[in-house]
């Protein structure tokens, strides 16, 4: 069942505006994706004394193997992952399969292997490890967390777009449930803005107006989810996979059968949003992003700004 709604998700997640460039170096070996790499370990060191952010330390085999490159051309070109590393972090790489210089010299002092698959280190300005150095962080999610932890343990705030983008990206946590109702552009609207909802999607479900919430299971239960539809009385029936759950509540709760349900046309997703997206049509957006603007366009619009990275923010005003 799983598989069935992340690929629908997937599907979703390319109705979005294809990523535009990032403010970065995009001649970078692919290895090393759009980031703008310092090589300037003790600038580093001293930048990070006087500002307080933390030191992103990529140790990285160039030119690499496959699954260097892989890391390198599909986790550090996403671009609010490329805007966080540039913008609360100082960014330092470090050539694992080069045994002179500073290279030599940092692969001996943190006992890093040479020609190793990647290997990310958050360290302060006195060279010690924010968080525990883990191995194998080879997707968008756990990196985006790991920075997440990092800048907690600095005592820096996190950004929403940062944080939002390790809930978004965790597929192990994101659950869904199909929720029935008169109109599925008040679903998406309504559901859409509750916390820990990271997708919503307007289909049809045995010919049925629905509205698919995917939301992540450690930050919201789901008896909490169902409660909140029934509360804003956007809902008369949810559908789930396994429709047994211990779950009181008014509406009706039944099972879900996935070959009976469909997205509904491009046309009437996000209907909230589609104005604006038209007059943007060149910001990038997540789905998670999507599915937030398009709960708080109408009644609050300052909210739905904070959705937004200061890089997005700038771009909406250079129109």
């Amino acid at each position: 069942m799983m598989g069935f709604f992340l690929a629908v998700l997937a599907a979703f997640l390319f109705i979005s505006p294809s990523w535009s460039a990032a403010a970065s170096d995009q001649d970078n070996p692919i290895e090393i994706g759009h980031v703008s790499w310092s090589r300037d370990y003790q600038g580093a060191l001293q930048a990070s004394r006087h500002s307080g952010k933390p030191v992103f330390l990529f140790f990285q085999e160039v030119p690499g193997c496959l699954g260097c490159r892989t890391f390198g051309s599909q986790v550090l070109t996403h671009p609010l992952l490329v805007e966080a590393v540039e913008d609360e972090f100082i960014p330092v790489l470090v050539y694992n399969n080069r045994r002179t210089g500073m290279d030599a010299q940092l692969l001996n002092q943190y006992g890093e292997p040479s020609w190793n698959y990647q290997v990310i280190r958050f360290v302060d300005a006195n060279e010690r490890d924010l968080i525990p150095r883990r191995d194998r962080v080879w997707d968008i999610g756990s990196l985006a967390a790991r920075m997440v932890a990092a800048l907690k343990a600095a005592d820096r705030s996190v950004p929403l777009y940062l944080s939002s983008l390790a809930v978004e990206y965790d597929t192990s946590h994101l659950q869904t449930a199909v929720f029935g109702m008169y109109c599925f552009w008040t679903g998406e609207y309504e559901l859409g803005s509750i916390a820990g909802v990271v997708a919503t999607e307007a289909g049809f479900y045995r010919g049925r107006e629905v509205t698919l919430v995917t939301y992540h299971n450690d930050q919201l239960a789901l008896k909490v989810l169902i409660g909140e539809a029934e509360d804003r009385q956007c809902a008369r029936t949810v559908y789930l996979n396994d429709h047994s759950t211990a779950v009181q509540s008014r509406l009706k709760i039944k099972q879900f059968e996935p070959n009976e349900y469909q997205p509904a046309p491009a046309s009437d997703q996000k209907k909230q949003l589609q104005q604006w997206l038209m007059d943007h049509r060149n910001l990038s957006l997540t789905m998670m992003q999507l599915t937030k603007l398009n709960s708080f366009l109408a009644g609050d619009p300052e909210a739905m700004l904070q959705w937004l990275s200061p890089r997005q923010l700038a771009q909406l005003g250079s129109r």
